[in-house]
């Protein structure tokens, strides 16, 4: 649960490296790798077929499309943020890989319509003001027959435990009121099937933070956010954490959020 809400415009060039690296670790996450394996299978990319990741960040997926391929493909990469884009031409570049990366985000793919035969956009539409927008935009770029899948958080599912349920459930209420589209994962299909889209397949996988990490920054990040508004008093934080921090000494510890991942298709 731990890094979701960073936003690279708040970072320095110096603080940009630190956030890579963050953000790599993040992926290294069990549950982000299991639904990762899920999107690879179910967009089941052949050589020669031209793929996207909408929010390419350091570049992993476009590489490991650029792989699938094959050189009759193509392997491109959508990003707004300069130094992600930088970080990842400088990643692929030093794997020889036939990756590219284009600036752009999701309300502007730069791209015409039906280019693409796979996309993929991940944990982008849990920060959309204007989410059936950017659904309108992929079904745009996807060739008829053309797949997509589309993977987010769906911040309402997190659990905090231990902890006072009536402290935890306010802190919660602050992180799904802190969030531009808090309920991204579970809107997906809807947003999609809207757009044109048929809907083939769901998957879900529950991101489990590391026991050893105790409360972790987001959990608290966000009771002091929740403190602020007064929420809960700096009493019950204060209790909070420190619960948390026992639970995670003893083994009583489990915090999570599910992201689900829609598997759809343009029809011919």
């Amino acid at each position: 649960m731990d890094t979701y809400s960073l936003r690279p415009d708040r970072f320095d060039s110096a603080g940009q490296d630190q956030l890579v690296d963050v953000r790599d670790l993040q992926a290294t996450l069990p549950g982000i790798r299991r639904l990762r394996t899920w999107a690879h299978d179910a967009l089941a990319l052949q050589p020669g077929e031209h793929a996207v990741d909408v929010g390419s960040g350091t570049g992993s997926e476009v590489i490991a499309f650029a792989d699938a391929v094959g050189p009759t493909g193509e392997a491109v990469g959508v990003e707004p943020d300069p130094h992600l884009l930088a970080s990842a031409e400088r990643r692929a570049s030093q794997l020889g890989s036939r990756a590219k990366f284009h600036s752009g985000d999701a309300y502007g793919i730069p791209f015409g319509a039906d280019t693409f035969d796979a996309l993929l956009c991940e944990r982008v539409f849990q920060h959309l003001t204007a989410p059936a927008r950017a659904a309108n935009e992929i079904a745009r770029v996807l060739r008829p027959g053309g797949r997509a899948v589309v993977m987010d958080v769906d911040w309402d599912t997190a659990i905090v435990h231990p902890g006072d349920r009536q402290v935890v459930r306010q802190v919660l209420d602050t992180l799904v009121s802190a969030t531009t589209n808090p309920l991204s994962g579970r809107r997906l299909p809807g947003l999609l099937t809207q757009a044109g889209l048929v809907v083939d397949d769901i998957g879900s996988h529950a991101l489990v933070q590391d026991r050893s990490v105790g409360a972790g920054s987001l959990v608290t990040r966000i009771s002091a956010m929740a403190v602020a508004r007064g929420s809960i008093t700096e009493a019950q934080r204060d209790q909070l954490l420190a619960d948390l921090e026992r639970g995670a000494a003893s083994g009583d510890i489990h915090l999570s959020v599910t992201m689900f991942a829609v598997l759809a298709h343009k029809p011919h």
